[in-house]
């Protein structure tokens, strides 16, 4: 009976527009839209009630760190700018930490890139080991030539396709350690620059004119002090 129920069409209930002389009201608040809005507003009232409670019961000798670390600015708490949180001597070593590393990490860098050029040049038929042989004549000397030469000549053999595919994979790791090499000396660079600027000493900044090559790089001069 039911399922005959369900079979029979029934004629769709549309839901009631705004009349058109409240179109200025805009849109009809149905019931799903008024749950929403008076879930909002309850829950708002239940927190300015949480906020009242609060301030009624607060303690006035109530003291914080807070308080005298923060400051309002626009009606919210920002702290206070922590310019001498460290000074000099603790700056210094932590800048020398910082450069520490970065000159650790660019030396293993270095020494993988050396490794991996090794490899590479094995593997391509170029070995680092020279062979030294000694001629009687020119004659002599072309033909030892012309055999090196052949010996070494890998062109004609072969490579198979997974040794390749590595090979090519190896040379883009490589491209990429010199490259990240060469970023992380330029940082080494900069920040053993920004150490020395630090440290005490009168120092003036070269212009272009008194450089013998300048290359847009910044150059300093100490000036020489009187030792006791």
């Amino acid at each position: 009976m039911s399922s005959l129920r369900n079979a029979i069409p029934r004629p769709a209930h549309k839901e009631r527009s705004q009349p058109q002389a409240r179109k200025r009201y805009g849109l009809l608040e149905k019931h799903k839209d008024y749950v929403i809005r008076a879930n909002a507003y309850h829950k708002k009232q239940e927190t300015l009630k949480i906020l009242r409670q609060k301030a009624a019961f607060k303690n006035p000798d109530e003291f914080n760190f807070k308080m005298i670390n923060s400051k309002t600015v626009d009606g919210y708490h920002r702290p206070k700018d922590e310019v001498n949180k460290y000074s000099a001597e603790e700056l210094m070593i932590m800048k020398t930490q910082d450069i520490g590393y970065v000159f650790q990490k660019w030396q293993s860098e270095k020494n993988k890139i050396d490794k991996l050029t090794a490899s590479l040049q094995c593997t391509g038929g170029q070995s680092s080991r020279r062979h030294v042989y000694y001629a009687e004549d020119r004659e002599e000397a072309r033909e030892l030539e012309l055999q090196g030469r052949s010996k070494s000549d890998i062109s004609a053999i072969e490579i198979p396709k997974d040794i390749k595919k590595k090979m090519d994979r190896s040379y883009r790791d490589l491209e990429a350690r010199k490259s990240r090499a060469k970023d992380l000396e330029k940082l080494y660079t900069d920040m053993s620059m920004q150490k020395e600027l630090q440290k005490k000493g009168r120092k003036r900044k070269l212009r272009d004119d008194e450089l013998l090559n300048p290359n847009g790089k910044a150059v300093y001069k100490w000036r020489a002090d009187r030792k006791r």
